[in-house]
């Protein structure tokens, strides 16, 4: 997830050169370091605070249940996936309830972890990856489509909307390939003009489109996440 590898990046940065910072930055780390979610990250073990947002929306909607195959896209560092290898039991830990899979996928290379699959250095956008995942996966389809994804952000906030809207638009015509039916998928997007465009074609594909911002998102990011449930697929 590009927010936490700018986040450790930024906290290098800033440490190496504080004196020479400016307020704006002092404001950012000082946030930062009081942050309740960076605190419980350490705390718990996760790779990166977004495993709260997740954490949140599936305590409340269930999505993540023992058994499902999920397929994590935009996984580094890896906090999603480490969620949902919990909460599908993918390690088979409760040997009472079945036993899930899941498999992440990035751009960039993703540190192992127990219990899941990564296809590191992959982009989802390429026909030869999508024919890697479904070679990996146990049934070619999966349940659950989760995409914490972000483009490289340009600062132009209008640009940088568009090119996540076409992300999750790209995602979208993916799952037609790779998703159950009544399938789920959870993706991330940034309010603006495209927003609507986005939800209208996942309303067309699912039954239940809903629109949800975790407690863990900051306040001041335009980040929301369209939660679609009910896959009309075949």
């Amino acid at each position: 997830r590009g927010s936490c590898r700018r986040l450790a990046s930024k906290c290098l940065h800033t440490t190496a050169g504080f004196l020479k910072k400016t307020g704006t930055e002092h404001q950012w780390l000082e946030r930062h370091l009081k942050d309740p979610f960076v605190k419980a990250t350490k705390r718990q073990h996760y790779r990166c605070r977004s495993a709260f947002k997740l954490l949140e929306i599936d305590d409340k909607l269930h999505i993540l249940r023992p058994g499902l195959s999920v397929l994590d896209c935009g996984a580094a560092p890896g906090a999603w996936s480490q969620v949902a290898v919990e909460r599908v039991n993918a390690l088979g830990t409760d040997p009472a309830v079945p036993t899930g899979f899941v498999l992440g996928v990035d751009l960039l290379r993703i540190s192992p972890l127990e219990g899941a699959v990564f296809l590191s250095e992959a982009d989802i956008a390429d026909p030869s990856t999508l024919r890697t995942i479904q070679s990996l996966l146990p049934a070619e389809k999966v349940d659950v489509i989760l995409s914490d994804m972000a483009p490289n952000a340009t600062g132009i906030k209008e640009l940088d909307h568009q090119k996540l809207i076409n992300l999750c638009l790209g995602l979208l015509n993916l799952s037609q390939s790779i998703l159950k039916p009544k399938g789920t998928m959870l993706c991330k997007f940034w309010d603006g003009h495209e927003s609507r465009l986005l939800q209208n074609r996942l309303k067309e594909r699912f039954q239940d489109v809903r629109t949800i911002k975790p407690q863990a998102s900051r306040k001041d990011s335009a980040e929301s996440y369209y939660l679609a449930r009910l896959y009309k697929g075949k």
